[in-house]
């Protein structure tokens, strides 16, 4: 029933103008504002930990309402643009600084690339960066569905733009396959938290985890890196702009991933800051880092740990100091 409902609700709005359900987005956003507490709550928790001490609270609520509706509009003219050809987008997307990644001559050939990038704007629009930059194929990854009929459905929507696509746990040996080809440009998210495995780096100002993985993918095969984000600059109009390359060796050497993904946050700060309805606040991007778990001694029992090291077992029931 789900998926006749989504599939329903696709042909409608991509049989519609794109300006017009950008609007449908905008107002279904405004309703969401409403109706769904706990991530309106995780918006203004997150825009208060980040703006408190330079926006008033009512500049900050002002912001959340304004991130809901900006999310709606994204995700609603994401459906819309998805079944739109180039020519057809042309008038509502632009890529600036494609000149920044176009390749250039090595001696080894030409080198694919790697685009860190976030959940800023219209975030589906960056697997047309290919239609700007025709040289690369375009690829990322991406999380599956719970619902295999409604993760068909969205990969039927994303598959064409012609981009490449990778299920981040099941397709590894596929994207390493792929690795292996030149002319590859791979976008990795790389602005939410990343779990008990990520990189603790700051983030506007706050501690939080940090995929690694554009870093990663950087130095293991010698690629340039780069950031992209989207930008709204209108109603049902984006664009896209490449940032400057991120170095990844300083004086012949490998930088280490957290000097790496420090300058790609500060990317993404900069572009935060730019336009703070922009980014997506209803993600819980600065959940505190778990506590490291005791080490047992090898051959000790757990009773055992519990007491004094200075004292023999059964010798009193204290704690180690």
């Amino acid at each position: 029933m789900k998926t006749v409902l989504a599939r329903a609700a696709v042909a409608f709005l991509q049989a519609l103008p794109l300006r017009l359900v950008a609007r449908l987005g905008r107002a279904g956003g405004a309703m969401a504002w409403w109706l769904d507490p706990r991530h309106r709550r995780v918006a203004l928790q997150n825009l208060a930990l980040c703006f408190a001490p330079e926006k008033a609270p009512a500049e900050i609520r002002a912001l959340a309402r304004e991130n809901f509706r900006r999310i709606g509009e994204n995700y609603a003219s994401a459906i819309k643009t998805a079944a739109m050809s180039p020519d057809e987008l042309t008038p509502h997307f632009k890529f600036v600084g494609a000149e920044k990644i176009l390749p250039h001559q090595t001696v080894e050939g030409p080198q694919s690339r790697i685009v860190a990038i976030g959940h800023f704007g219209n975030f589906e629009l960056y697997a047309r960066f290919g239609q700007f930059v025709p040289a690369f194929r375009c690829a990322t990854t991406y999380r599956g569905l719970r619902q295999p009929s409604l993760n068909r459905l969205m990969q039927s929507l994303r598959q064409r733009s012609g981009c490449l696509y990778f299920e981040r746990r099941t397709d590894g040996a596929a994207l390493k396959a792929a690795m292996t080809d030149t002319g590859l440009l791979l976008g990795l998210l790389a602005d939410q938290h990343a779990g008990d495995k990520g990189l603790r780096l700051p983030f506007l100002g706050h501690d939080c985890s940090t995929s690694a993985a554009p870093a990663i993918f950087a130095l293991r095969y010698n690629c340039p890196l780069y950031t992209g984000v989207c930008y709204r600059v209108g109603l049902a109009r984006w664009r896209i702009e490449a940032g400057d390359e991120i170095p990844t060796r300083e004086d012949g050497r490998p930088r280490s991933a957290e000097a790496i993904m420090r300058d790609v946050n500060r990317a993404f700060e900069i572009a935060i800051r730019r336009d703070p309805a922009n980014w997506f606040w209803v993600h819980r991007r600065w959940k505190p880092a778990k506590a490291p778990k005791r080490k047992s001694r090898i051959g000790v029992p757990p009773s055992e740990l519990e007491e004094s090291p200075t004292k023999p077992a059964g010798a009193g029931n204290h704690n180690s100091s």
